[in-house]
């Protein structure tokens, strides 16, 4: 394929031009998380002809996804396809010269080592702060940047987090909190697509300059935006903190900054300033948050939404099974009414599906997952990974005792009820 044509707007863009190119397509990425925010980072890379896209997601499409996440059709969510596998699909189709690895799993602290090898930059594409968390210490331990992102309702914040020079994302949003002080999230908010587009334009422009070797453009603050109405803030990202045990000296490793090339853009945006808490409260505000210019008076219907937000869960719970300590865990899902239960052993999935056949369970499956459809209108979306995703309640207990009843390798022998039915998606 004609490299040249394909770029050809792109190498005639100074920052970038030839060697920047180059640079691009030796670059490994891994973006976490393939949503809203995810799917469109990972377009924006693979167009821009990075490399190697490593893709990791937990999550398969539904119908409910189309609003927002753009690499997603109506075929993929009547297909449960996993949201890493269908996005895989759909950006080979777009660029072929660039290699995409999808990884259908949870990413932990577990599984985290793995898709970090090799890779010189990670994008947050996730949808909740206890894996940002864990991103940013995994990150600032191996010296690489963090381009973090997060959306909810009709605003957004992006900043590059760098090891070594910036405060970490344990420093901006605290070490339990969720992200916002009100515990938005765009479950309960709700999330318009176009704050969606411009927090992932932030992002995948801060990894273009890093990976393509222009250190002295990026944006060393963190930009807040709300777009209904329009405000814009910028704030200075905090200097590591010595009493950080993820950004402080012992807790971090220096990154490796690209190498300075030719064109070198605008000059840096102010230099870091002191960690205090004034600075620390407003960059710890999720979007949703009116700033800057163009603030006005909320209507009360909104100010009414956020006093409903407060009360919705924070973030990820997770809870252990008293059974199998250590190995069978639950974690309620903010917002969507689902627990994922994971069981510590793998899954052989077509022979499940047969199981839960035989307990009279109306079951559909592709090659990634299982699906079944208990009778009280709850679902079971079985994983070869050993995960569980039950749908239609948050309350963990009540996952846990599910599991136990129908996914347990104990109760395998339970007599078949009959009735079932196994269909292919």
């Amino acid at each position: 394929m004609d490299a040249e044509a394909r770029y050809s707007r792109q190498l005639r863009f100074a920052p970038i031009g030839r060697e920047g190119q180059r640079r691009l397509g030796a670059a490994v990425v891994l973006i976490v998380g393939v949503g809203a925010l995810g799917a469109s980072l990972a377009q924006h890379l693979v167009r821009a002809g990075v490399g190697s896209v490593r893709l990791a997601d937990r999550d398969y499409v539904e119908l409910s996804n189309l609003q927002r996440q753009t690499l997603f059709d109506e075929d993929d969510a009547r297909a449960s396809l996993p949201k890493a596998v269908a996005a895989a699909r759909r950006l080979q189709a777009i660029n072929s010269a660039v290699r995409v690895e999808p990884h259908v799993l949870d990413v932990h602290a577990g599984s985290l080592d793995p898709l970090l090898a090799g890779v010189q930059l990670v994008l947050d594409g996730t949808d909740n702060a206890q894996t940002r968390l864990l991103l940013s210490e995994a990150c600032y331990r191996r010296g690489l940047p963090l381009v973090y992102g997060g959306v909810a309702g009709s605003g957004g914040m992006s900043a590059l987090l760098e090891p070594g020079r910036t405060a970490c994302l344990r420093c901006l949003i605290g070490a339990d909190a969720p992200e916002s002080p009100d515990g938005l999230t765009c479950e309960s908010l709700g999330v318009i697509g176009p704050a969606v587009e411009f927090t992932a334009a932030l992002q995948a422009a801060e990894a273009l300059k890093w990976l393509a070797g222009d250190a002295a453009a990026l944006r060393r603050t963190l930009v807040a935006f709300e777009l209904w109405p329009f405000g814009l803030r910028e704030l200075a990202l905090p200097e590591p903190a010595d009493d950080c045990p993820v950004c402080g000296g012992g807790g971090c490793s220096a990154v490796a900054a690209p190498v300075e090339r030719r064109y070198t853009g605008m000059a840096e945006a102010g230099g870091p300033a002191a960690r205090t808490a004034e600075q620390r409260a407003p960059t710890a505000r999720l979007a949703g948050h009116p700033v800057g210019h163009g603030e006005r008076a909320e209507s009360e219907e909104r100010v009414a939404k956020r006093r409903d937000a407060r009360s919705a869960p924070r973030g990820e719970t997770t809870v252990r099974s008293d059974g199998q300590p250590g190995q069978t865990q639950a974690t309620v899902l903010c917002g969507r009414d689902t627990v994922q239960v994971t069981l510590g052993v793998p899954l052989a999935l077509r022979e499940w599906g047969e199981r839960l056949v035989a307990r009279g369970l109306e079951v559909a499956a592709n090659p990634y997952l299982v699906r079944a459809e208990l009778k009280d209108g709850r679902r079971l979306v079985l994983f070869g990974d050993g995960r569980v995703l039950v749908q239609g309640t948050a309350d963990a207990q009540e996952a846990l005792a599910l599991c136990g009843k129908f996914v347990d390798p104990e109760t395998a022998g339970a007599a078949a009820q009959g009735g079932g039915r196994r269909t292919t998606i």
